[in-house]
């Protein structure tokens, strides 16, 4: 029997387990008020939505939708920062984008806000990507999407995730990956490749494994944490430091500045209060991640602020997926085919943060966004 077919097989059933599972919304205890931390438009109409990964993981999702379309439009998915929720910077570009004219939505990845999956406040590589290819599944499920023009739209971390995601599914026409972070290069590396060693990557392995045989322990004897308040078993490794210490870093002010005040921050989200479990990442330290992202055929603009710490993630990641030349890998690729539809944009002053609703100076080049798109899927 050819590979072909018995992937078919194999898949069929995952499609249906894809299709939007509106009664689940009652069993999860969905919040139905606004409570976004931008203000809502009156341009688009929302709703929220439930759809299942292949790993059975029920997603929640916003769709936000222009007002009064009547045609199959073109479709935008959206997710990140890395430790965020969709009420978050997520939502904020699909409102905009729902408002010129896209069908948009922001969702919580597994085990992260209102989405399903236990324990809380872990991540995996895997199963981040099949999240983005979930929420394309169900986009393209919908009878008011044009299922030949479905973009993504990655933050932060799930930037890296989005590259990730267009690298292994084609339905994906066009990819935006902003202010973005390599989660697999900074966890084996560490920032700015530090400790891209193997004493570095054995002491942070061996910090790890102490960590895990103290959780079990606790899980043993308490149960697992079953929500997000919830004193649990697994150690949090806090979310951004507060109070906020006179000598931290710019960036770390940036992030401060974003997740602890009334800008940005949401009781959902793992940034804004206790973080990520302690080894909650784990899995992203022995990955690499963007490996093939020099064979994406499809549209992709990555755009970074010219003074953000992580410019060095996008620059590198963008130079790789065209000239296949990688930095912080031990790798070195072929050019790739399509070199004519990928951009790198620099935005001039723009911290790492600005990207994520516009900071100060509205930093946020909407229209650059709907020029991509329009071009892309359009």
């Amino acid at each position: 029997m050819k590979l072909s077919k018995i992937v078919s097989m194999i898949a069929a059933p995952i499609v249906l387990l894809s299709a939007c599972s509106q009664k689940n919304q009652t069993e999860m205890n969905l919040t139905t008020e606004w409570d976004k931390v931008f203000p809502k438009s009156e341009k688009v109409n929302h709703e929220k939505v439930t759809f299942v990964n292949k790993f059975g993981i029920t997603l929640v999702a916003d769709v936000y939708k222009p007002i009064n379309a009547s045609e199959k439009l073109a479709a935008i998915a959206v997710s990140g920062p890395f430790g965020a929720t969709k009420e978050q910077s997520s939502g904020l570009y699909a409102q905009n984008m729902a408002e010129q004219g896209f069908l948009a939505i922001a969702f919580d990845p597994s085990f992260t806000g209102e989405s399903g999956g236990q324990p809380r406040r872990i991540a995996s590589p895997d199963i981040n990507t099949e999240d983005f290819q979930a929420a394309v599944d169900y986009l393209i499920s919908r009878s008011d999407v044009d299922a030949e023009k479905v973009g993504i739209i990655g933050i932060c971390g799930w930037g890296g995730i989005a590259l990730n995601a267009a690298a292994i599914d084609p339905r994906i026409k066009a990819t935006v990956a902003s202010t973005m972070y390599d989660m697999s290069r900074v966890g084996g590396n560490g920032y700015f490749d530090s400790e891209d060693n193997e004493a570095a990557r054995y002491a942070g392995r061996v910090a790890m494994a102490k960590q895990r045989n103290e959780d079990f322990a606790r899980v043993l004897t308490q149960g697992q944490a079953t929500n997000d308040n919830a004193e649990g078993a697994y150690t949090r490794a806090g979310g951004v430091v507060d109070p906020l210490p006179a000598d931290a870093p710019q960036f770390v002010k940036d992030y401060f500045d974003y997740y602890k005040t009334s800008r940005g921050y949401h009781k959902r989200s793992g940034n804004s209060n206790d973080g990520w479990n302690v080894t909650g990442t784990q899995s992203y330290s022995n990955t690499r991640f963007l490996y093939y992202i020099n064979e994406i055929r499809s549209a992709v603009l990555v755009m970074h602020g010219e003074k953000a710490h992580s410019r060095y993630f996008g620059e590198s990641a963008y130079h790789y997926m065209v000239d296949g030349k990688a930095e912080g890998y031990n790798t070195v690729g072929k050019p790739n085919p399509c070199p004519e539809n990928k951009e790198l944009l620099i935005i001039p002053n723009a911290s790492h943060c600005d990207l994520y609703d516009g900071g100060k100076e509205n930093y946020i080049p909407w229209d650059t966004l709907v020029e991509f798109f329009n071009k892309n899927l359009k």
